[in-house]
């Protein structure tokens, strides 16, 4: 089977609603007033698939489609980007999902609302029929579809890549989720995922911890950089590129992709963290993760400002 893809993505879409110039967190009984509001396509899978694409990689994303206006606007807009329909599905139901943000230079909150999924995604239906150099999952998944994928990946002899996005209640003391982040061959959780994954504050032993699991930890810590560390070798950093955001809805998945378009060249992970830097850096130029247009050629520039000659 011809790897017709660099990377395929696996996950949903999401329309975000991006409040922006918040005096303050919404509270009950107060109208909050944003001075800023935007409104575009985003979701783990779809901002990495298309900030990989916008770098020069041949991307497949595999997402469910419904016949709701959400869906169709989103949809037109990962064409408009470059990405294929061949992966898409389409069901003749809603399928909307959508968060709004209301989003700090700092964090940003949440609230949100999914469809229930279709009973067979269209990430089997990509997973049966393509063989990638890597698959990404954006997100720790550890449900019944793991194992099966996971031995399939194997025989084609395809890298698993998996994002630290997860809820409040997972961590390592819940076996599934051990094996999950055990199946990864790199696994990329911001700080935070880290320090809860692990319940280690320290992030130096929330990367030891991790790599009992999984052979090549990255660490997103915002301001603070990146941290990279492959099991028996020294832990490697990066800093974070000088920006003042508006929004960071995004920019974790932003990273990955940075970082996974150099590592797919084999550079050297200090130089892949600093992909990583510099594209989700950029992102929090604008709302959501992908407002902000970052090439290979805009990386390649801000390095070579920061690395004359």
């Amino acid at each position: 089977m011809s790897r017709t893809y660099d990377a395929l993505v696996l996950g949903d879409y999401c329309l975000d609603l991006v409040f922006t110039g918040l005096p303050k967190l919404p509270e009950l009984g107060v109208e909050v007033v944003a001075s800023g509001f935007d409104y575009l396509p985003g979701g783990g899978g779809y901002t990495c698939a298309v900030a990989l694409a916008r770098l020069g990689l041949k991307v497949g994303w595999a997402v469910d489609f419904g016949d709701d206006p959400m869906s169709a606007f989103v949809r037109r807009r990962a064409i408009e980007e470059g990405l294929k329909a061949a992966l898409f599905v389409d069901h003749a139901r809603p399928l909307r999902r959508i968060t709004v943000a209301a989003s700090f230079p700092e964090d940003r909150a949440f609230l949100a609302f999914y469809d229930p999924d279709p009973p067979v995604p269209a990430a089997v239906r990509a997973l049966a029929t393509t063989s990638p150099r890597l698959v990404f999952v954006p997100g720790v998944y550890h449900g019944p579809l793991l194992l099966p994928a996971r031995a399939l990946m194997r025989l084609r002899g395809v890298t698993l890549v998996m994002d630290g996005n997860s809820t409040e209640d997972t961590h390592l003391g819940v076996a599934s989720v051990c094996q999950a982040i055990g199946a990864a061959d790199l696994f990329l959780p911001n700080a935070l995922e880290a320090r809860r994954l692990t319940g280690e504050a320290d992030l130096a032993r929330a990367m030891a911890r991790l790599l009992e699991l999984c052979p090549l930890v990255v660490i997103k810590d915002g301001t603070h950089g990146a941290w990279a560390c492959a099991r028996g070798s020294a832990m490697v950093h990066a800093p974070a590129i000088e920006v003042e955001p508006l929004d960071t809805t995004g920019s974790g998945d932003a990273f990955d992709a940075g970082f996974l378009a150099a590592w797919l060249e084999r550079k050297p992970l200090e130089t892949c963290l600093a992909w990583g830097n510099i594209v989700g850096g950029l992102s929090t130029l604008g709302p959501g993760g992908t407002a902000v247009r970052t090439t290979r050629r805009d990386v390649e520039s801000r390095l070579r400002a920061v690395r004359p000659g």
